[in-house]
């Protein structure tokens, strides 16, 4: 049978059933309707949240009670036990949504390796770096192989901060592995969600605080971080905005509550958003544009071709898409400090444009590395 059919036999199954040949009556039959469309809605944003079809979807959610938030934890355990079972057991990411998880005591970090890139920070004050990249953990697909690609990345660029997207519980495991000397703040821990990684000890936590999206029907939310960097105090903030097209609606929303918490932080602090946003320019446009003192970096470095399109399946294969489309979707936005000056955008590069020895990409998103000026 068809998904749909699945969706309604199990209503029916909810619904008292009348003797052979009985009809059902009116109210009952409006209500095996209702549940019916309820559960065909639910197998849509199901799919749509894992990128998975129809019928893994109602798998999942018959067997969760069409419980949403169950059926994608039970989703997104499956590869976190395939890499316990591999790795003989991986510590497992058990801190809350929104507290700190400290890499710094993994005991595969070695303290030379630590003090050796402290100094080297230390070494340059006038400037600091940062990574926003879409991870595709919704990709089970080589995800061992990624997400140490992704590490390797990191370790190369040695960002001070880093916003991921799109993280599951078995990268935060793995990130204890490979990124031992940042703090990580997730936004959640089930399904899939946000982080910011912090390099220590020349980034400090301030703060932190999560602000829920009310009517996201995709787990979305802002994640705000508050960190001092060179004495110069900073508001961090990643999102990963409704996806798809037929979500504009949605998303022009969150970006308003964006904008709006990026206004109301305080005229000293400078302060940084960057994420996935599936922005069509168009959207910014229907809001009346960027506020006045908020700036898309890319624009204000003068619209660098070499690093505009970040979702690209002309050069990306990893989706194996057979429509080809170019699109800027991952955006950062700043907004100076009142008195101007102390942090200025300097660059900005994709990374994560070599295939793995897996034969494929990090991620189906490039990455986007950006430094920054500090002006002592």
């Amino acid at each position: 049978r068809g998904v749909m059919e699945e969706a309604a036999a199990a209503a029916d199954e909810g619904t008292r059933c009348p003797q052979a040949g009985e009809p059902l009556p009116e109210e009952e039959e409006e209500e095996v309707l209702h549940l019916a469309k309820q559960r065909r809605m639910l197998c849509s944003e199901f799919a749509a949240i894992t990128s998975s079809d129809a019928e893994v979807a109602c798998s999942f959610l018959a067997g969760n009670d069409w419980h949403m938030q169950r059926a994608l934890n039970a989703y997104f355990e499956r590869p976190l036990e395939k890499e316990e079972a591999a790795a003989g057991g991986m510590p497992p990411a058990c801190a809350g949504p929104g507290s700190c998880i400290d890499l710094t005591a993994d005991a595969t970090t070695s303290n030379a390796s630590v003090n050796s890139t402290d100094s080297r920070q230390q070494e340059d004050d006038s400037s600091f770096s940062l990574i926003s990249w879409n991870i595709d953990g919704l990709d089970l697909g080589n995800l061992k192989e990624r997400a140490r690609g992704i590490c390797s990345y990191l370790a190369l660029y040695s960002p001070d901060v880093v916003f991921l997207q799109e993280v599951i519980p078995p990268h935060l495991c793995l990130l204890q592995v490979g990124a031992g000397s940042y703090t990580i703040i997730p936004g959640n821990i089930d399904g899939y969600f946000t982080a910011i990684m912090l390099k220590k000890p020349r980034v400090k936590l301030l703060k932190h605080e999560i602000i829920p999206f009310p009517t996201t029907s995709m787990m979305r939310n802002l994640l705000v971080v508050y960190v001092s960097i060179s004495g110069n105090e900073i508001c961090l903030m990643t999102s990963h905005l409704e996806s798809t097209k037929n979500h504009s609606k949605e998303r022009m929303k969150q970006l308003q509550i964006v904008l709006n918490k990026m206004q109301m932080e305080s005229e000293s602090n400078t302060v940084i958003f960057g994420g996935d946003t599936n922005l069509r320019d168009s959207e910014v446009t229907k809001l009346g544009n960027l506020p006045n003192n908020i700036t898309d970096v890319w624009e204000f470095l003068g619209k660098p071709q070499h690093c505009r399109y970040t979702w690209d399946t002309h050069s990306n294969t990893n989706l194996g898409a057979q429509y080809k489309c170019k699109m800027r979707l991952d955006r950062i936005y700043f907004r100076p400090a009142a008195d101007g000056g102390h942090i200025i955008p300097r660059s900005m590069d994709l990374i994560g444009l070599e295939k793995l020895d897996c034969g494929r990409f990090p991620s189906d998103h490039w990455g986007l590395l950006c430094n920054f000026d500090l002006i002592l």
